[in-house]
């Protein structure tokens, strides 16, 4: 089993910067994509960002040209550097990877690290 722990978060005012880690445990045997999702109160877990194996990314609308994804499989770690971060940012933020571990294929989720941008 792939477990997942992200850290990095926290209190932030507007126009400041976060950078978000999420360090994976466990025997993987193939990386597949990884993704941060984010998921303010009262709202649904949205996606942020996304990167392949190959490291193509994919960002949301919200986060593209202010967050960077990135990942260094040798490390199982993926980042998201948050610039420009604005109110509307506050969320809880999420790690998703996928791929295949000692057990299969997986698809694990982090416990969450928060995020709060002050404005």
């Amino acid at each position: 089993q792939v477990h997942l722990v992200e850290s990095g978060g926290g209190l932030v005012q507007a126009g400041g910067s976060l950078r978000l880690s999420c360090v994976a445990s466990g025997v993987i045997f193939r990386s597949g994509a990884m993704g941060w999702y984010r998921q303010a109160p009262g709202k649904q877990r949205e996606l942020v960002a996304s990167i392949t194996s190959g490291g193509s990314t994919n960002y949301t609308d919200s986060a593209n040209g202010r967050f960077t994804i990135s990942r260094d499989n040798a490390k199982k770690t993926l980042y998201l550097q948050m610039n420009s971060l604005k109110p509307e940012d506050t969320a809880i933020y999420f790690c998703n990877a996928q791929g295949v571990g000692i057990f299969g294929l997986f698809d694990s989720w982090g416990q969450g690290t928060q995020v709060i941008v002050s404005s």
